[in-house]
């Protein structure tokens, strides 16, 4: 295999724009919350921070796989894992390094807090996500008598993915002392709403390959998940205009989240037409059209 190729594979593994969209919601969550470009140590724990975010998110992703190894046998053989383009032992391999990567980031960016003016009790807020984080996914992805089982679950586990990609912004707004900014609190709650509509029709789009989950897909049937989907991508749009509403943005920036609202709009008829792929990436270019206007109106 060429060097592209094995590279390209590795990229497809980690699902590097998800990773890449995670560590920029924290470098999001940052600027939302001061208004401006951290500097001095506030930059370096949000430099850190966001690469935390990104090898964490990387590595779930190749655990995702890893796990899923059989069934994308079946479903999705073009995987880098079922294709053989990456072996089970790479994978493996990958999974504790960037693990190790995003453990080590955190324990830096704690330095720099424990340094730092604020002090390392007011940033204890983002060591509190980063385990909650990790809470997750050991919930999700087990299978253990111990463990929440959330993938196998339907609903809970749709909500723990959007819960987990919600609190990258907090994460960033943390690392700055600033967890409750209300700002950020809305914006998390509008990346919260989006990634939930977005999983739930992923479950529509792997009901093949899920046969034998307990997804919301196959409990409810294919149609009523998509209404789902809709109303809460409704429940989205009212969410994106909220913050205009209770005057948290100014009334006249609400022009540069418009794109965004509009692809939101679209989503209806891909899901009527039964089209879950285009709806979901629909939903994907909505919300980083939406993080982007959002970290435009908080540096104007």
């Amino acid at each position: 295999m060429s060097m592209s190729n094995k590279f390209k594979s590795w990229t497809t593994l980690f699902r590097t724009g998800n990773s890449l969209g995670g560590a920029i919601g924290v470098f999001l969550g940052s600027i939302m919350a001061l208004e401006t470009i951290p500097e001095g140590d506030l930059l370096y724990i949000t430099m850190l921070q966001t690469v935390s975010v990104f090898s964490f998110m990387a590595s779930w992703n190749a655990l995702n796989d890893y796990l899923d190894f059989e069934i994308d046998k079946i479903g999705k053989p073009n995987r880098p894992l079922p294709s053989g383009k990456i072996s089970i032992k790479e994978a493996k391999l990958a999974i504790y390094f960037l693990m190790f990567i995003s453990l080590f980031s955190i324990a830096g960016a704690a330095f720099f807090a424990y340094n730092s003016d604020q002090g390392f009790k007011s940033w204890i807020p983002s060591i509190l996500i980063w385990f909650t984080a990790l809470f997750l996914l050991i919930n999700y992805e087990s299978e253990s008598k111990y463990s929440l089982n959330l993938k196998s679950r339907g609903l809970p586990g749709n909500i723990a993915i959007s819960a987990s990609v919600a609190m990258v912004v907090l994460f960033g707004s943390a690392g700055v002392y600033q967890l409750s900014n209300l700002r950020v609190v809305s914006v998390a709650i509008i990346g919260f709403l989006y990634n939930l509509a977005r999983e739930i029709i992923k479950d529509v789009e792997d009901m093949q390959a899920d046969e034998g989950r307990n997804t919301l897909a196959m409990k409810i049937g294919p149609e009523k998940t998509r209404i789902m989907a809709y109303l809460i991508s409704l429940s989205t749009l009212i969410s994106i205009l909220m913050p205009f509403a209770f005057d948290l943005f100014k009334p006249q920036h609400l022009i540069l989240v418009l794109p965004s609202i509009l692809l939101l709009l679209m989503v209806k008829s891909k899901l009527s037409l039964a089209q879950d792929y285009a709806a979901q990436q629909l939903l994907k270019k909505s919300l980083y059209l939406c993080l982007g206007a959002f970290t435009l109106i908080s540096l104007i």
